[in-house]
């Protein structure tokens, strides 16, 4: 399993190569599933700003391949 740092780090990754800003504060949320085991990382950046860029992942906990990923440019 792959830890927080390593999900973040990940997804810090996938958007400079997407061209994306990585705007602090970034939340990593850890989901697991019915039985308790870690599912995936959520990870959002710019949370508490009202407009400006975020991005959003969701990072297998597993093998760290990113399962979903989007950005808004406002």
């Amino acid at each position: 399993m792959i830890d927080q740092e390593a999900a973040i780090a990940i997804a810090t990754d996938i958007a400079r190569e997407q061209g994306w800003a990585m705007l602090e504060p970034i939340e990593a949320l850890l989901r697991r599933d019915w039985l308790g085991r870690p599912k995936r990382w959520e990870i959002r950046t710019n949370i508490r700003a009202r407009g400006g860029p975020m991005a959003r992942f969701v990072v297998d906990a597993a093998d760290g391949h990113i399962i979903d990923k989007g950005y808004i440019p406002l």
